[in-house]
């Protein structure tokens, strides 16, 4: 089993978040789903300074996913601390406190990362795995220089990636 580290903690959260969200957004199955009172995290998300977008999405296998872009560790923070976050901890995790040093494996110099969360949502929950998801996936990636896009790209239009011959070595000016 592997061990939960703040990042994990954090895309569970909005991944939980945007498959309660779409699932409140579908036909109720039994109305089970009308009064979960969950936040809408992708608005929540998209308000949070330094977040340059957000974009959700459903892949051939039935994986709910979420891409967050964030400017850097700080603006990754500025979620995690927020108001939305913290409600839905409280509201799924009720014993469960905030981290002191979230997010202490990225750099805080890293420049932008952008958050892929995918979940499989578990439509027969059993005794055995009574969980809301069959299948989660939190991964942070950096953007790369490089590749091909042609009328945009798939990253917002914000997000800028910075150039790593230009960067001045530690010690120097």
């Amino acid at each position: 089993m592997r061990k939960q580290t703040p990042v994990t903690n954090l895309l569970v959260i909005m991944v939980l978040g945007s498959l309660l969200t779409s699932l409140a957004a579908e036909p109720p199955i039994g109305d089970k789903t009308k009064d979960v009172g969950f936040p809408d995290l992708v608005a929540a998300l998209k308000a949070t300074p330094g977040c340059l977008g957000v974009e959700t999405a459903k892949t051939e296998s039935g994986k709910q996913v979420i891409f967050a872009w964030f400017e850097d560790k700080k603006a990754a923070l500025k979620w995690y601390y927020s108001d939305t976050h913290k409600a839905v901890i409280k509201q799924f995790f009720p014993n469960r406190k905030l981290s002191d040093h979230p997010l202490a494996g990225v750099p805080d110099d890293g420049g932008p990362v952008m958050a892929v969360a995918s979940v499989t949502v578990n439509e027969e929950r059993t005794k055995e795995n009574p969980r809301p998801f069959k299948q989660i996936a939190i991964e942070l990636y950096k953007p790369l220089r490089g590749g091909l896009s042609l009328g945009g790209r798939f990253a917002p239009d914000k997000m800028k990636v910075p150039d790593p011959s230009r960067r001045v070595p530690s010690g120097g000016s």
